[in-house]
């Protein structure tokens, strides 16, 4: 047996903290949690530390302010960053995150010069460009966690509608992680049969818009928070695919360069997901109106990276 994989979580709020948490159940291997706050991570990595030996998975947890302990990671997962507050622009997180994301991929990339890179923080699809474009990391190793939370949020609402278990709902959305994101019903089936078999259009309408709303629902809920369960599940998912040279079909924000007659642009789309990060992007056959969807999603992110200050 060679040496336990390394997993750096960098920013150890709520999304950081139960990313660690999960990759620790699954002993995917060692955990580094890393965050500005003194205190904070060496005080979560030593609680989830303690909670190793009721788990039953031996990993190294610790929880540090500065990225010496990152050195080697396989595969670091970047959730830092500032929750929209009110009275906040999307310009104002755009350019403070931007920011906070190009300064951790600057230490990263030094010290761990062949991870890959998991984006996490908002505004998902520009803070992966920032991050691939501050590391100079090859498009393969950098990827952002948006498309499989999406589905998943489709995929659990389709499960309570029809009331039946989630594990048999195979679902795709795609685009910008946002209002512009993509569901394609006909990529969805329930048991290996086509959605369209088991509810009307009008429903399959009204959930497609709560798939949409999926995130503002639950802020709207939290009142001062945002989710975290389900965003670091999936944070989570795409460390093991890669980790484990799973060649998971998933789909995620990748950069395309030509793909769906899209360039220079990050957008969720179904990619292969294995040891070299993104191995593959799978191109579907879309039809008009789905195409015009991603379009207008690419177009949406496209304005985002435009509004990054370069420097």
């Amino acid at each position: 047996m060679g040496k336990r994989n390394k997993i750096t979580v960098v920013g150890a709020g709520n999304v950081g903290a139960t990313a660690a948490q999960c990759a620790a159940a699954r002993e995917l291997g060692d955990v580094v949690l890393v965050d500005i706050l003194e205190g904070m991570p060496q005080g979560k990595g030593l609680d989830l530390l303690e909670a190793t030996p009721v788990l039953g998975t031996d990993c190294r947890i610790v929880g540090v302010n500065g990225y010496e302990e990152t050195a080697g990671s396989d595969v670091v997962i970047i959730t830092a960053g500032l929750a929209r507050k009110p009275g906040m622009s999307r310009t104002d997180l755009l350019h403070k995150n931007a920011e906070i994301v190009a300064g951790v991929a600057a230490e990263i990339a030094p010290r761990s010069p062949q991870s890959v890179l998991i984006v996490v923080s908002n505004p998902l699809d520009a803070m992966a460009y920032v991050a691939m474009k501050e590391s100079g990391f090859p498009r393969e190793r950098v990827v952002g966690m948006a498309g499989i939370l999406d589905t998943a949020r489709w995929r659990a609402f389709i499960a309570m509608e029809l009331g039946v278990s989630v594990e048999d709902v195979s679902a795709l959305v795609l685009g910008g992680h946002g209002d512009s994101m993509v569901p394609l019903p006909r990529c969805t089936s329930v048991g290996g049969i086509p959605l369209s078999q088991w509810m009307s259009a009008e429903r399959i309408a009204a959930i497609v818009q709560r798939t949409r709303d999926g995130g503002i629902e639950i802020v709207n809920y939290l009142k001062t928070g945002s989710a975290y369960y389900a965003p670091a599940a999936a944070a989570v998912q795409m460390a093991e695919a890669i980790l484990k040279d799973k060649k998971r079909v998933l789909p995620c924000s990748a950069y395309l360069q030509g793909e769906y007659g899209l360039r220079d642009v990050f957008l969720g789309v179904p990619v292969v997901l294995g040891a070299g990060g993104v191995e593959r992007i799978v191109e579907l056959d879309l039809d008009d109106p789905e195409r015009a969807a991603l379009a207008a999603s690419a177009n949406a992110v496209r304005e985002s990276i435009a509004e990054i200050p370069s420097g």
